[in-house]
């Protein structure tokens, strides 16, 4: 009996140490990968909320958005902590600028003319609806200002209307209609 005792002990045993094994392997291929991927975007995490990068992949009328962001090297920026309120101009949006616009901004050498324009549509603080009603103006990441507006339910923010928002773990998305331009 104590024979096959022992050996009952030695197979959970080997299952124990196969079990860590294996799950250190790919605990090790998980962070190597969010290395290759360099940066908080690289970070694989399907527990948590989305961060706004994140949203704005998963959404299917952000598509310009996401490609502006790559071509301009801020997605890492905005994966990290936070918080930021981010305008997000949908691809209808970015229909609205004069042809030929956006693929001309998305050469690289116009990444810093483009992160420039992405810039002045992020606020370095979270946003709720109910502050933006208070404010009258806000002062964008590039350093220019923009006004708020309210008109009935609606807000606006440097002309462009505030069509919805998406809660993120880093901040809050406002989609707006259009791509807010600076002075």
């Amino acid at each position: 009996m104590s024979i096959v005792r022992f050996c009952l002990a030695c197979f959970v045993m080997m299952a124990i140490m196969i079990s860590c094994t294996t799950e250190g392997a790919d605990t090790a291929k998980e962070v190597e990968g969010a290395a290759a991927g360099a940066g908080q975007s690289g970070v694989q995490d399907s527990e948590s909320a989305k961060d706004i990068v994140k949203v704005a992949v998963g959404s299917p009328d952000h598509k310009t958005l996401v490609a502006a962001l790559q071509a301009a090297d801020l997605v890492n920026a905005l994966s990290n902590a936070g918080p930021f309120t981010v305008f997000a101009p949908t691809d209808a949006a970015f229909g609205l600028l004069p042809a030929g616009t956006v693929e001309e901004l998305v050469k690289p050498e116009n990444k810093e003319k483009l992160a420039n324009i992405l810039y002045h549509h992020v606020q370095v603080s979270s946003y709720t609806e109910e502050r933006l009603r208070e404010t009258s103006t806000m002062m964008m990441f590039d350093g220019k200002s923009e006004p708020v507006t309210v008109e009935g339910d609606a807000i606006f923010i440097g002309g462009a209307k505030i069509l919805g928002k998406v809660q993120a773990s880093n901040g809050v998305v406002y989609v707006v209609d259009k791509v807010i331009l600076a002075d």
